[in-house]
């Protein structure tokens, strides 16, 4: 397996070792000694599986208190993954950060506690698959508006599948002290 850092404090893409042949394939998708070695040293607590339908855009979710950390991969399909860096003390504070996810590339994404994380289906269906450092809380989630000028992610699609929480999530500017990390 090879990790390497990304642009953020924080992150980092992880690529699997993969054992292929005329069958098919085997990797692994999670093995604590293996990661932590390469300094992942997370805690996992809770995985999570969606499927979308092409045009589909999921966040950018993000919980405060009860942050959470997640690995996160993409079993089937494709999607554009982006996270923007919520964290007040980070030098990288408001900055984003994005990639191809896929079946294909089979690479995994770690995100830190203290970003806004979402995706969006660019193949015809996603599955989605994530880790995560800590339990979902309703009540400590929060929303911030993917197309929100001030952040600039550059999203493949101009008009996607959004449900109503993520329609009407938070612009950044209006993000209160309280609601952002240290």
């Amino acid at each position: 397996m090879n990790v390497i850092p990304g642009p953020l404090p924080g992150l980092l893409l992880i690529e699997p070792t993969v054992f292929g042949d005329g069958r098919g394939f085997f990797m692994e998708l999670w093995n604590q000694r293996r990661y932590r070695e390469q300094g992942l040293s997370a805690e996992f607590v809770q995985d999570n599986l969606s499927l979308s339908a092409k045009g589909t855009l999921r966040g950018l979710h993000f919980q405060n208190p009860n942050p959470q950390g997640k690995l996160v991969e993409v079993l089937e399909g494709e999607v554009f993954d982006a996270v923007v860096d919520l964290r007040r003390s980070s030098p990288t504070f408001g900055r984003w950060h994005g990639l191809t996810l896929s079946a294909e590339n089979k690479c995994q994404f770690y995100v830190p506690p203290g970003f806004a994380h979402g995706f969006v289906v660019v193949s015809e269906r996603a599955l989605f698959h994530y880790k995560c450092t800590e339990f979902y809380s309703p009540k400590d989630e929060l929303t911030l508006r993917w197309d929100d000028s001030e952040i600039g992610v550059p999203w493949p699609v101009k008009e996607p599948l959004l449900s109503a929480k993520d329609a009407s999530a938070l612009c950044f500017r209006d993000l209160s002290s309280a609601q952002l990390f240290p």
